[in-house]
């Protein structure tokens, strides 16, 4: 199942990936039973059976929340993953929305401290 998500978000982020910068080394790898994608070792974008959520700034979260998007919780009564927004389906068939979308999370990413190894 990984696979197939692992499959999907590679395909959905291809567009913005192929316009990124040669400095941003890009990668989508497996997440738990999910995938996701990384900007210089930071995750940025999720795909899980909650759908596809993006790591954003408080503004651009707002505004997405104003078009339907939810804040990302993993499970029915979990925590909410602070920075993310689960986007509407719509949002995965708009290619160009979903570019642009994808570079502000990307670009907040890198703003982010970069994850400390174990």
């Amino acid at each position: 199942m990984a696979k197939e998500y692992l499959e999907k978000l590679e395909a959905l982020l291809a567009p913005a990936a192929r316009k990124l910068p040669p400095e941003i080394e890009f990668e989508v790898k497996h997440f738990f039973s999910g995938a996701a994608a990384y900007a210089n070792g930071r995750i940025c974008i999720t795909l899980t059976t909650v759908g596809l959520a993006l790591k954003l700034p408080e503004d651009s979260r707002v505004r997405l929340e104003k078009k339907g998007a939810k804040p990302l919780r993993y499970f029915p009564n979990g925590p909410i993953k602070k920075d993310y927004v689960v986007v509407p389906r719509s949002y995965r068939e708009d290619r160009r929305k979903l570019a642009t979308w994808a570079r502000k999370s990307i670009d907040y990413a890198l703003t982010r401290p970069k994850p400390k190894r174990r």
